[in-house]
């Protein structure tokens, strides 16, 4: 890890607090870069035009008592990583080649997209409950980097 990893790192949580994801500890942020420039962005929220959870009062999930990490399709938020490959094609801007910064490690939907896509490198900082998701990953060859921030000296 380098100082550009911690940068692109701090930027995907600042992305993070966009959420409208009403889940406790499920507000993601995605950055994806390529050649140390910032291609897009995204965070997990109801499609365009729709209400968010907060909106509708609270997460269908914990309503339904899903648990984390399956079922993904029943939820109302598209994944910050899905919203920003979707921003790229949306923009016309190449993401092949790109490293996706996320605060969380993608599920196995996301992961898909993500190989496809021509993303080569992932790094996250929290685990998911998914480990389809990185044998998948490893299959494809993407490099997957757990971020671990230095902590201040005492």
């Amino acid at each position: 890890m380098d100082k550009w990893d911690d940068r692109f790192m701090q930027m995907s949580h600042v992305i993070s607090t966009w959420s409208s994801c009403a889940r406790p500890g499920r507000s993601i942020g995605c950055v994806i870069v390529k050649n140390k420039r910032i291609m897009t962005t995204g965070y997990n929220g109801a499609p365009s035009g729709l209400k968010t959870c907060r909106e509708r009062g609270g997460c269908l999930r914990d309503k339904l008592q899903i648990p984390s990490g399956t079922r993904a399709e029943v939820c109302y938020a598209t994944h910050a990583e899905q919203n920003a490959i979707i921003q790229a094609a949306r923009l016309g801007v190449s993401i092949d080649g790109a490293t996706l910064y996320c605060t969380h490690q993608p599920c196995s939907v996301c992961a898909k997209m993500i190989i496809n896509a021509g993303i080569k490198r992932i790094v996250f900082q929290e685990g998911y409950p998914d480990a389809f998701s990185v044998k998948l990953l490893s299959e494809a060859g993407v490099q997957m980097d757990r971020y671990e921030p230095e902590k201040p000296e005492a």
